[in-house]
């Protein structure tokens, strides 16, 4: 079975600050710019909707509004906070993660390590969770981790200091996505944000 990341270069305070903000502006804007989007949410989630699940926009709306979240349906409120994210941030070019093999995130993050890139890893995006007091999924799908701005700047400082003798030591295909996490973290660190990504 097959798995994808879908990383976003956002401010995270900005994103935070959302949860709980009642800006019911935000919702507004979020809910006219991915109408389709949504929609297609909603068909794709029917069945947990018919099960007693919030719809997408209704999810959007008790992140925003900070609650009252029902635990056994944290599935569509972390889709509802992808939608926050996909509105503050900018996706990244994930085709060294979509789509990909159970264990490449521990490969990619061997091979950071090789390299001395200890400031980030990509296997913490699959088990992490979207920010309290939005409830975490009962199956742990999507999975969510972040990297803040300074643990890009740090990467990048342990990349640069990365010989290419070490680099060519590193499988080809791994050292690509290395260089995609790289990329990343450059565009972070040129606005002064961090990276948001989630794991499918």
């Amino acid at each position: 079975m097959s798995s994808s990341l879908s990383p976003y270069v956002v401010d995270l305070d900005v994103l935070h600050s959302g949860i709980g903000s009642k800006d019911d502006k935000l919702r507004r804007m979020i809910g006219g710019r991915f109408k389709k989007h949504l929609d297609f949410d909603d068909q794709q989630f029917d069945s947990l909707i018919e099960e007693g699940a919030p719809n997408i926009r209704d999810a959007i709306r008790t992140v925003i509004e900070g609650g009252p979240f029902n635990d056994q349906h944290g599935t569509m409120y972390a889709y509802a906070y992808k939608w926050m994210c996909e509105f503050h941030g900018r996706f990244q070019v994930n085709g060294d993660f979509c789509p990909m093999k159970y264990d490449w995130l521990e490969m990619v993050d061997e091979g950071l390590e090789q390299l001395g890139v200890t400031a980030v890893d990509v296997s913490s995006f699959s088990h992490g969770s979207v920010p309290s007091p939005i409830p975490s999924p009962v199956d742990l799908v999507p999975g969510y981790g972040e990297w803040s701005f300074e643990q890009c700047r740090e990467a990048l400082e342990q990349w640069e200091a990365a010989t290419d003798e070490a680099k060519a030591t590193v499988d080809s295909e791994v050292l690509h996505a290395i260089e995609t996490c790289m990329g990343w973290c450059r565009n972070a660190t040129a606005l002064e944000r961090g990276v948001a990504a989630f794991f499918f």
